[in-house]
C-alpha cells in the first residue's frame, strides 16, 4: 500500500508540533519579564523572584575566584553599590552558577567566610550549582548584570561598566552600566543604555 505525500506530511506536522510546543521558558530579554526562579542563598533559604514584584531587583551573577570580579569587590565598588541600592530598598541578589568542583563554587561555612572576605553586603547570596538559572539568563561572564523593575520587566542587562578589564584603576574612570539604570530608573527616568556585552570570565557550568 502505498503512502500520499499529504499523509505523509500530516504525520511529520504530528511529530514536529509536540517538539515545538514542549520548548522551555524563552531566555532573558531586555523590554520582556524576567523569568521566574527560585533559589536557595547561602544559609539554606529560598527566594523566589515573583515574591519580588513591586521593587526594583539588580541580579549579579558572581565568581569570587575570577579575577574581574575580585576587581570589583577588591575596589570596594560592588559592595558600595550593593550598600547605595539596598538601602532605596532596591533588592540585590547574587547569584552563584558555578558548579560543584568548579572555580568560584564554594558552600557552608566556608561560602560564609568568602562573603566576608569580599565584604559583599547583596541581599542574598544565591546559589544555583547545577546552572538552570544562568543559562535561563543566558549569563556566559562573571560578572553579568540584570536590572528588572517593579513590573518585572528586564530594563537592563549586560556589562557592570565599559571597561573590560581586570584593573582597580580602571574602576573610577568608567561608566557604570548597573549604577546609571538605577539611578534613572529610580528617578522616573527612561534608562539610556538598556544593554551591553557582558566581560569577564567564563561561568563555570556543570558540564
Amino acid at each position: 500500500m502505498t503512502i500520499s505525500n499529504a499523509v505523509l506530511m500530516g504525520l511529520a506536522a504530528l511529530v514536529t508540533i509536540p517538539m515545538l510546543s514542549s520548548k522551555a521558558a524563552s531566555p532573558a530579554s531586555v523590554g520582556e519579564a524576567a523569568p521566574n526562579f527560585s533559589l536557595k542563598d547561602a544559609n539554606g533559604q529560598t527566594h523566589t523572584l515573583s515574591d519580588l514584584k513591586g521593587k526594583y531587583v539588580v541580579l549579579e551573577w558572581v565568581n569570587f575566584g575570577c579575577p574581574f570580579v575580585r576587581k570589583h569587590y577588591n575596589s570596594g565598588n560592588m559592595s558600595s553599590l550593593q550598600k547605595a541600592y539596598t538601602a532605596k530598598n532596591v533588592v540585590w541578589l547574587s547569584i552563584c552558577s558555578s558548579a560543584p568542583g568548579k572555580q568560584g563554587y564554594f558552600e557552608g561555612e566556608e561560602l560564609k567566610a568568602e562573603i566576608a572576605t569580599m565584604k559583599a553586603v547583596p541581599s542574598a547570596y544565591l546559589l544555583d550549582s547545577d546552572g538552570t538559572v544562568g543559562r535561563l539568563y543566558a549569563a556566559k561572564a562573571t560578572p553579568t548584570m540584570f536590572v528588572i523593575d517593579p513590573k518585572g520587566t528586564i530594563i537592563y542587562g549586560g556589562a557592570i561598566d565599559n571597561i573590560p578589564s581586570t584593573s582597580l584603576d580602571d574602576v573610577p574612570k568608567a561608566r557604570n552600566y548597573v549604577k546609571e539604570a538605577l539611578d534613572l530608573a529610580l528617578a522616573g527616568k527612561s534608562v539610556e543604555i538598556t544593554s551591553s556585552k557582558a566581560y569577564g570570565c567564563s561561568v563555570k557550568y556543570k558540564d
